[in-house]
Protein backbone atom coordinates (compact mmCIF):
# COMPACT_ATOMS: atom_id res chain seq x y z
CA UNK A 1 0.00 0.00 0.00
CA UNK A 2 1.31 3.20 -1.12
CA UNK A 3 0.91 6.53 1.08
CA UNK A 4 2.45 9.88 1.58
CA UNK A 5 3.61 11.72 4.48
CA UNK A 6 2.27 15.05 5.03
CA UNK A 7 4.85 17.69 7.26
CA UNK A 8 4.89 21.52 7.97
CA UNK A 9 8.21 23.06 9.32
CA UNK A 10 8.31 26.59 10.38
CA UNK A 11 10.65 28.66 11.72
CA UNK A 12 10.80 28.17 15.42
CA UNK A 13 12.13 24.40 14.91
CA UNK A 14 15.35 23.43 15.93
CA UNK A 15 17.03 21.74 13.60
CA UNK A 16 18.35 18.26 15.70
CA UNK A 17 14.59 17.83 16.90
CA UNK A 18 13.71 18.22 12.94
CA UNK A 19 16.13 15.80 12.08
CA UNK A 20 14.97 13.37 14.82
CA UNK A 21 11.35 13.73 13.04
CA UNK A 22 12.34 13.33 9.56
CA UNK A 23 15.07 10.19 10.17
CA UNK A 24 12.35 8.48 12.28
CA UNK A 25 10.01 8.55 8.91
CA UNK A 26 13.13 7.57 6.26
CA UNK A 27 14.34 4.87 8.45
CA UNK A 28 10.54 2.93 9.14
CA UNK A 29 10.52 -0.62 8.31
CA UNK A 30 7.57 0.34 5.37
CA UNK A 31 8.87 3.88 4.31
CA UNK A 32 6.29 6.01 2.63
CA UNK A 33 6.67 6.62 -1.11
CA UNK A 34 6.23 10.60 -0.73
CA UNK A 35 6.65 13.16 2.02
CA UNK A 36 5.08 16.20 1.76
CA UNK A 37 6.69 19.04 3.43
CA UNK A 38 5.40 22.43 3.43
CA UNK A 39 7.35 25.55 4.69
CA UNK A 40 5.07 27.79 6.43
CA UNK A 41 7.27 31.17 6.00
CA UNK A 42 10.63 31.70 6.02
CA UNK A 43 13.07 29.51 8.14
CA UNK A 44 16.72 30.13 9.41
CA UNK A 45 19.64 29.61 7.98
CA UNK A 46 20.64 26.40 9.35
CA UNK A 47 16.97 25.05 9.40
CA UNK A 48 17.28 25.94 5.73
CA UNK A 49 20.47 24.11 4.77
CA UNK A 50 19.03 21.31 6.80
CA UNK A 51 15.91 21.08 4.65
CA UNK A 52 17.94 21.48 1.32
CA UNK A 53 20.58 18.84 2.39
CA UNK A 54 17.30 15.97 2.91
CA UNK A 55 15.96 17.70 -0.80
CA UNK A 56 19.26 16.80 -2.46
CA UNK A 57 19.79 13.09 -0.59
CA UNK A 58 16.38 12.17 -1.53
CA UNK A 59 15.27 13.99 -4.49
CA UNK A 60 12.36 11.33 -5.48
CA UNK A 61 11.13 11.05 -1.64
CA UNK A 62 10.39 15.16 -0.99
CA UNK A 63 7.55 16.85 -2.26
CA UNK A 64 8.81 20.47 -0.98
CA UNK A 65 6.23 23.92 -1.24
CA UNK A 66 8.40 26.83 0.22
CA UNK A 67 5.80 29.48 1.45
CA UNK A 68 7.37 32.54 1.73
CA UNK A 69 4.58 34.13 4.40
CA UNK A 70 3.49 32.15 7.33
CA UNK A 71 -0.35 31.61 7.37
CA UNK A 72 -0.72 28.85 10.29
CA UNK A 73 -0.77 24.83 10.85
CA UNK A 74 -4.06 24.84 9.25
CA UNK A 75 -3.70 26.42 6.52
CA UNK A 76 -0.34 25.30 5.41
CA UNK A 77 -1.58 21.23 5.88
CA UNK A 78 -4.68 22.44 3.80
CA UNK A 79 -2.53 23.29 0.71
CA UNK A 80 -0.02 20.52 1.69
CA UNK A 81 -2.97 17.78 1.59
CA UNK A 82 -3.73 18.93 -2.19
CA UNK A 83 -0.01 17.30 -3.10
CA UNK A 84 -0.24 14.35 -1.85
CA UNK A 85 0.16 11.56 -4.39
CA UNK A 86 -1.48 8.75 -2.66
CA UNK A 87 -5.06 8.18 -1.06
CA UNK A 88 -3.52 7.14 2.02
CA UNK A 89 -1.44 10.15 4.32
CA UNK A 90 0.16 10.03 7.49
CA UNK A 91 0.60 13.43 9.45
CA UNK A 92 3.59 14.22 11.33
CA UNK A 93 5.21 16.88 13.19
CA UNK A 94 8.69 17.95 12.92
CA UNK A 95 9.62 17.91 16.52
CA UNK A 96 8.41 14.69 17.62
CA UNK A 97 9.62 10.91 16.58
CA UNK A 98 8.30 7.79 15.14
CA UNK A 99 8.72 4.21 16.43
CA UNK A 100 10.30 2.27 13.80
CA UNK A 101 7.04 0.26 12.90
CA UNK A 102 4.45 2.80 12.94
CA UNK A 103 3.48 2.98 9.38
CA UNK A 104 3.58 -1.09 9.00
CA UNK A 105 1.34 -1.32 11.72
CA UNK A 106 -0.97 1.06 10.58
CA UNK A 107 -1.10 0.14 7.59
CA UNK A 108 -1.87 -3.84 8.64
CA UNK A 109 -5.13 -1.86 10.50
CA UNK A 110 -5.81 -0.62 7.14
CA UNK A 111 -5.89 -3.71 5.22
CA UNK A 112 -7.54 -5.72 7.98
CA UNK A 113 -10.24 -2.94 8.36
CA UNK A 114 -10.98 -1.33 4.65
CA UNK A 115 -14.13 0.88 5.79
CA UNK A 116 -12.04 2.69 8.54
CA UNK A 117 -11.35 6.17 7.22
CA UNK A 118 -8.63 7.19 9.84
CA UNK A 119 -6.16 5.38 12.45
CA UNK A 120 -4.34 6.63 14.95
CA UNK A 121 -2.48 6.04 18.34
CA UNK A 122 -1.24 6.69 21.58
CA UNK A 123 1.85 8.81 22.48
CA UNK A 124 4.44 8.72 24.84
CA UNK A 125 5.53 12.37 26.28
CA UNK A 126 8.99 13.51 27.33
CA UNK A 127 10.65 16.89 27.92
CA UNK A 128 14.67 16.51 27.52
CA UNK A 129 15.23 13.15 26.40
CA UNK A 130 12.69 10.53 24.72
CA UNK A 131 14.88 7.97 27.03
CA UNK A 132 12.70 8.75 30.17
CA UNK A 133 8.86 9.01 29.47
CA UNK A 134 6.96 11.20 31.86
CA UNK A 135 3.37 10.71 30.66
CA UNK A 136 1.54 8.60 27.87
CA UNK A 137 -1.70 10.24 26.64
CA UNK A 138 -3.99 7.14 25.43
CA UNK A 139 -6.74 7.66 23.00
CA UNK A 140 -10.02 5.44 22.80
CA UNK A 141 -9.81 2.52 20.19
CA UNK A 142 -13.13 1.64 18.73
CA UNK A 143 -15.22 3.83 16.39
CA UNK A 144 -17.71 4.07 18.95
CA UNK A 145 -15.75 4.83 21.67
CA UNK A 146 -13.99 7.58 19.52
CA UNK A 147 -16.81 9.36 18.47
CA UNK A 148 -18.12 9.82 22.26
CA UNK A 149 -14.39 11.37 23.01
CA UNK A 150 -15.02 13.19 20.50
CA UNK A 151 -17.65 15.30 22.49
CA UNK A 152 -15.54 16.17 25.18
CA UNK A 153 -11.51 16.73 23.84
CA UNK A 154 -10.13 15.57 20.60
CA UNK A 155 -10.10 11.40 20.27
CA UNK A 156 -6.73 11.44 18.16
CA UNK A 157 -3.07 12.06 18.97
CA UNK A 158 -3.04 14.13 15.69
CA UNK A 159 0.79 13.38 14.84
CA UNK A 160 -0.39 9.62 15.05
CA UNK A 161 -2.91 10.09 12.17
CA UNK A 162 -3.17 8.27 8.77
CA UNK A 163 -6.41 8.73 6.96
CA UNK A 164 -7.78 8.13 3.74
CA UNK A 165 -7.61 11.52 1.80
CA UNK A 166 -10.48 11.75 -0.25
CA UNK A 167 -12.13 11.09 3.48
CA UNK A 168 -10.44 14.54 4.71
CA UNK A 169 -11.50 16.00 1.43
CA UNK A 170 -15.01 15.66 2.00
CA UNK A 171 -15.23 17.19 4.98
CA UNK A 172 -13.62 19.75 3.82
CA UNK A 173 -10.32 19.47 4.33
CA UNK A 174 -7.78 20.98 7.04
CA UNK A 175 -9.05 24.77 8.18
CA UNK A 176 -7.08 27.76 10.13
CA UNK A 177 -8.36 27.07 13.63
CA UNK A 178 -6.13 28.55 16.09
CA UNK A 179 -4.51 25.50 18.00
CA UNK A 180 -8.00 23.23 17.27
CA UNK A 181 -7.20 22.57 13.47
CA UNK A 182 -7.14 18.94 14.45
CA UNK A 183 -10.17 18.50 16.72
CA UNK A 184 -12.03 20.66 14.22
CA UNK A 185 -11.23 18.54 11.33
CA UNK A 186 -12.27 15.51 13.52
CA UNK A 187 -14.99 17.05 14.14
CA UNK A 188 -16.66 18.04 10.53
CA UNK A 189 -15.05 14.53 9.56
CA UNK A 190 -17.37 12.80 11.88
CA UNK A 191 -20.02 14.75 10.71
CA UNK A 192 -19.71 13.38 7.22
CA UNK A 193 -19.87 10.22 8.15
CA UNK A 194 -16.47 8.63 8.76
CA UNK A 195 -15.31 5.83 10.53
CA UNK A 196 -12.65 5.74 12.88
CA UNK A 197 -10.31 3.74 14.95
CA UNK A 198 -7.12 4.20 17.19
CA UNK A 199 -4.31 1.10 18.03
CA UNK A 200 -3.84 0.43 21.69
CA UNK A 201 -0.08 1.34 21.26
CA UNK A 202 2.34 3.94 21.34
CA UNK A 203 3.35 5.15 17.49
CA UNK A 204 4.94 8.49 18.43
CA UNK A 205 6.92 9.61 21.10
CA UNK A 206 5.89 13.68 21.78
CA UNK A 207 8.44 16.72 23.49
CA UNK A 208 5.85 18.47 25.95
CA UNK A 209 8.12 20.92 27.10
CA UNK A 210 6.01 24.21 25.82
CA UNK A 211 2.72 22.09 25.17
CA UNK A 212 0.91 23.53 28.80
CA UNK A 213 1.80 26.81 28.29
CA UNK A 214 0.39 26.94 25.13
CA UNK A 215 -2.90 25.19 25.87
CA UNK A 216 -4.00 28.37 28.05
CA UNK A 217 -5.12 32.04 28.17
CA UNK A 218 -7.86 33.45 26.80
CA UNK A 219 -7.23 33.25 23.02
CA UNK A 220 -6.93 29.53 23.15
CA UNK A 221 -10.20 29.47 25.35
CA UNK A 222 -11.83 31.90 23.12
CA UNK A 223 -11.01 29.35 20.39
CA UNK A 224 -12.06 26.48 22.14
CA UNK A 225 -15.26 27.93 22.74
CA UNK A 226 -15.93 28.70 19.32
CA UNK A 227 -15.54 25.15 18.44
CA UNK A 228 -17.49 23.97 21.03
CA UNK A 229 -20.56 26.28 20.02
CA UNK A 230 -19.93 24.86 16.41
CA UNK A 231 -20.16 21.13 17.83
CA UNK A 232 -23.13 22.57 19.48
CA UNK A 233 -24.81 24.16 16.04
CA UNK A 234 -24.83 20.93 14.38
CA UNK A 235 -26.01 18.85 17.08
CA UNK A 236 -22.78 17.03 18.25
CA UNK A 237 -22.97 17.93 21.65
CA UNK A 238 -26.55 19.88 23.72
CA UNK A 239 -26.72 23.63 25.00
CA UNK A 240 -25.93 21.40 28.41
CA UNK A 241 -22.74 19.90 27.70
CA UNK A 242 -21.98 23.16 26.03
CA UNK A 243 -22.50 25.31 28.50
CA UNK A 244 -20.17 22.56 30.84
CA UNK A 245 -17.63 22.34 28.70
CA UNK A 246 -17.35 26.34 28.14
CA UNK A 247 -17.75 26.93 32.13
CA UNK A 248 -14.73 24.15 32.78
CA UNK A 249 -12.65 25.19 30.39
CA UNK A 250 -12.84 28.82 31.39
CA UNK A 251 -11.70 27.55 34.82
CA UNK A 252 -8.61 25.77 33.29
CA UNK A 253 -7.60 28.08 30.75
CA UNK A 254 -8.07 31.52 32.03
CA UNK A 255 -8.13 31.27 35.39
CA UNK A 256 -5.43 28.84 36.86
CA UNK A 257 -2.23 29.43 36.60
CA UNK A 258 0.18 27.63 34.66
CA UNK A 259 1.75 25.42 37.35
CA UNK A 260 -1.95 24.56 39.07
CA UNK A 261 -2.82 24.07 34.82
CA UNK A 262 0.37 21.72 34.47
CA UNK A 263 -0.64 19.53 37.46
CA UNK A 264 -4.23 19.31 36.57
CA UNK A 265 -3.32 18.57 32.74
CA UNK A 266 -0.67 15.76 33.86
CA UNK A 267 -3.66 14.25 36.22
CA UNK A 268 -6.50 14.50 34.35
CA UNK A 269 -5.97 14.01 30.55
CA UNK A 270 -2.34 11.53 31.23
CA UNK A 271 -1.18 8.62 32.40
CA UNK A 272 2.01 8.02 34.03
CA UNK A 273 2.16 4.22 32.67
CA UNK A 274 1.35 3.28 29.36
CA UNK A 275 -0.89 -0.65 29.42
CA UNK A 276 1.05 -2.10 27.06
CA UNK A 277 4.23 -0.70 27.46
CA UNK A 278 4.84 -0.81 31.23
CA UNK A 279 8.09 1.86 31.73
CA UNK A 280 9.70 -0.53 29.65
CA UNK A 281 12.69 1.57 29.57
CA UNK A 282 15.14 -0.97 27.46
CA UNK A 283 12.75 -0.82 24.62
CA UNK A 284 11.86 2.83 24.67
CA UNK A 285 15.72 3.47 24.18
CA UNK A 286 16.58 1.11 21.06
CA UNK A 287 13.41 2.49 19.90
CA UNK A 288 14.81 5.95 19.82
CA UNK A 289 18.53 5.03 18.78
CA UNK A 290 18.30 4.93 15.20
Amino acid sequence: MQFSVLMSVYKNEKVNFFKQAIDSIINQTVPPNEIVLVRDGIVGEQLQETIDQYLETYPTLFTYIPLEENGGLGNALRLGLTYCHYELVARMDTDDICIPDRFEKQLRFFKDNPQVDMVGGNIAEFNDTPETIIDYRCVPNTDQEIKQRLKARSPFNHQTVMFKKQAVLDAGNYEHFYLFEDWYLWVRMFLSGCTFGNLNEVLCYVRISEMVNRRGGLKYYKSCKRLLKYMKHNAVIGKSVYLKSCFVRFCGYVLLPNKARELAYKKFLRNNQHPKENNQAEKITQVIKY
